[in-house]
């Protein structure tokens, strides 16, 4: 695990697409909190959620940083170098 994370300069203000996990909300299943891309803008539940869609994001494209979405609660995490971080100093995307 590193000491730094390396894909901080990768963080962009995106748009969210959706108000809610997009494939819970397909799927008509539930989720308990949303973590929003900030690669892309996709929003995934949770990995305490029953489907894990946001984790699932990142293994299938490899976006590294998410944002706790549901409420913002100001911070993200690195999958790559497992890592949570403050980001309350950056805009909370907004849809």
């Amino acid at each position: 695990m590193a000491q730094h994370c390396r894909h901080l300069g990768g963080i962009h203000d995106v748009i969210p697409h959706s108000l809610g996990c997009e494939e819970c909300l397909q799927l008509g299943d539930p989720w308990l909190h949303l973590r929003v891309c900030r690669t892309c803008g996709h929003v995934g539940c949770c990995d305490q959620s029953p489907n894990r869609h946001a984790t699932k994001h990142f293994h299938a494209t490899g976006h590294p940083i998410i944002e706790a979405y549901d409420p913002p609660e100001g911070w993200g995490w690195c999958y790559v170098d497992e890592l949570l971080f403050d980001l309350s100093d950056r805009p909370t995307p907004q849809l």
